[in-house]
């Protein structure tokens, strides 16, 4: 029954039940029952009729009134008699409800049940209905004209948009590739770090094509109940192959297709008969003429070797950080729309956030919109998009967060070692400023920009060790102690200390052999093994050839800083004062230290062969 036909029959019952009592009555005198009895005696009363149910007498006067009055249970024998002297004509009557009304009472109860019944019968059939289709795919479609969004809405990446154009025209004009026999990539494999914009990558494919769009994630498949990622992967292709031609984009394959056969799960495991069907419906007896899948990872190392074979993902396209040029372009796009002020200068700013992916940059120009509104301003200036560069790199500033004077002096030092040795060692990173205002955990921070590059040099690395015991040297040169804030530091230098020797083959001690740290420990693999593939004695080596590297850099930190321990303290001095400093005002401290410029050049860097990931851009207690 539709739901308006519901409501007129609940409309037309209510006035049925109310209609009455709003009809208008006519006005008529009220009298005691005293009263009553007096008009009957003088001969004024022509007429009435008594109520059996209620004992309302009502009536009509000789004059043509109409009167209303409650008498007893049952008239008495002499008022009865009074009545019939008098001459009036008096009726008993036992009015009788209306019809319907007198159904309610009956069919109420009856309706209650039935409608109690029916609901229960509709819940059982919506549960059921969605156990049968549990197996369906949740993936959302998009039709021709959704999603908008094509190549001009991404910024940069020309070299990824190229490597995907091809998929676009196999998707327009199909005969073009079938006339001279290609076979365009059924699968198309987006690798990159978080946040570069591969989901937005496939969406200005559909959108560029102008075809189906079917966008899913890697968890949608996985259910409480076994078998249903397999019927969800089933339902999805067959829902492709009805577009004609489409695109089926997964996102965080990962989750479903790692490797098989590792860990505990064994042949039978859910993950891994929906990777199955997977591989089947890519490329398998059925083909899928038109349809071609796009799938989205940050983690393509633990990926199934079948996944990754020619004829189901035939093409990884790799969606880097983006270079400062791009960078540029996606600071343009985010900040289109967005009240910006003269001094700001996005090419700048491209400059100095290395390293920031695309998520990053958004979040960045959101950020100093944020700072602009706090501060009242009615439109973003460059000091917004400072201060949110500080608050993304280095952490939020600890307000509440209150150093007493010796532990101020301590950061002070703490961070003038640092600041020192990023200065003059000649193959360190630019310093862009130092603070001893707290932010994020640490409580100061020396903030170091590092130039593009895709190769480093053993002697950057040896800098970078050397630059981070410039802390704690510090405060053993001007306290003559130690203290727990160089904890950081000393992760950071062991790290870099323990891949150049085991990774980077950057040990003349150890040689050119590399052993990774990166086996994945829930994958299952070697479980039964130690884990490591070298021996104890090769083991022993690398410890102590890491032990020396730090200890020599911390030596060289020692003399450096002893060398320049007049420009350490001007720069404590400077940091006690001001709080916050620049790295043109170290280097000017540390030249009027020397008593003239004669601070190193930086010297160009030497290519080396190793590639480190990427790192923290400030140094940090």
């Amino acid at each position: 029954m539709p739901r308006w036909a519901v409501w007129a029959l609940v409309a037309v019952a209510a006035l049925l039940l109310v209609g009455p009592r709003l009809m208008p009555t006519p006005e008529r005198a009220r009298f005691t029952y005293t009263e009553f009895l007096e008009l009957v005696e003088g001969g004024d009363v022509r007429a009435v009729t008594i109520n059996n149910l209620n004992n309302q007498i009502s009536g009509t006067l000789t004059d043509g009134r109409e009167f209303v009055t409650t008498g007893s249970i049952s008239l008495s024998d002499a008022d009865e008699q009074l009545l019939k002297t008098k001459g009036v004509d008096y009726d008993y009557s036992t009015p009788t409800g209306n019809f319907f009304t007198n159904l309610i009472p009956i069919f109420l109860p009856f309706l209650l049940i039935m409608g109690f019944f029916i609901w229960m019968q509709r819940r059982a059939m919506g549960q059921a209905g969605n156990i049968m289709s549990i197996g369906r795919s949740r993936a959302k479609p998009y039709q021709a004209d959704k999603p908008s969004t094509t190549f001009a809405d991404v910024a940069g990446y020309e070299g990824v948009k190229q490597e995907i154009r091809e998929v676009v025209d196999f998707l327009r004009m199909p005969e073009r590739f079938k006339e001279i026999g290609a076979r365009v990539p059924k699968g198309v494999l987006l690798v990159g770090p978080p946040g570069t914009g591969k989901t937005l990558f496939a969406r200005a494919v559909a959108g560029e094509a102008g075809v189906g769009f079917l966008s899913v994630t890697g968890s949608d498949f996985m259910e409480m109940f076994v078998g249903v990622g397999a019927s969800r992967v089933r339902d999805l292709f067959q829902q492709a192959r009805k577009m004609g031609r489409a695109i089926i984009f997964v996102d965080e394959i990962d989750s479903i297709g790692r490797k098989r056969g590792a860990g505990l799960g064994g042949g039978h495991d859910e993950r891994e008969q929906t990777l199955n069907q997977m591989l089947s419906e890519m490329d398998g007896f059925e083909t899928s003429e038109g349809v071609v899948v796009m799938a989205a990872t940050n983690r393509p190392d633990i990926l199934d070797a079948a996944l990754l074979r020619p004829g189901r993902f035939d093409r990884q396209i790799i969606v880097p950080l983006p270079e400062a040029e791009e960078r540029l372009a996606i600071l343009k796009v985010h900040s289109a729309g967005k009240r910006m002020g003269a001094d700001v200068d996005l090419e700048t700013m491209s400059k100095a956030t290395p390293g920031m992916s695309g998520a990053d940059l958004a979040n960045l120009v959101n950020e100093a919109a944020l700072i602009a509104v706090r501060r009242g301003s009615t439109e973003i200036e460059r000091i917004d998009f400072e201060n949110a560069r500080d608050r993304v790199v280095m952490g939020a500033r600890r307000e509440s967060l209150a150093l007493n004077a010796e532990e101020k002096r301590a950061v002070a030092y703490h961070e003038g070692g640092h600041a020192v040795l990023s200065t003059v060692l000649p193959n360190s990173d630019p310093l862009h400023k130092v603070t001893i205002l707290p932010r994020g955990m640490a409580l100061g921070v020396t903030w170091s920009l590092p130039e593009e590059r895709h190769t480093y040099s053993r002697e950057y690395f040896l800098d970078m060790i050397c630059k981070a015991m410039g802390g704690r040297v510090a405060e053993s040169i001007v306290f003559g102690s130690l203290n727990s804030g160089a904890a950081n530091d000393l992760e950071q230098a062991t790290s870099i200390a323990r891949r150049m020797v085991r990774e980077w083959g950057m040990s003349d001690t150890i040689g050119p052999m590399a052993w990774t740290s990166q086996q994945q420990v829930f994958l299952g693999e070697d479980l039964m093994t130690s884990g490591r593939e070298y021996s104890d004695e090769t083991a022993k080596k690398i410890d102590e050839e890491v032990a020396r590297i730090l200890r020599e850099q911390e030596e060289r930190a020692r003399t450096t800083l002893l060398k320049h321990r007049r420009g350490l303290d001007l720069v404590a001095e400077a940091l006690l004062e001001a709080e916050t400093i620049d790295g043109a005002a170290v280097a000017r401290l540390i030249q009027e230290g020397l008593g003239a410029p004669t601070i190193k050049e930086r010297s160009p860097e030497k290519p080396g062969d190793a590639t480190p990931d990427r790192r923290a851009e400030g140094e940090r207690n």
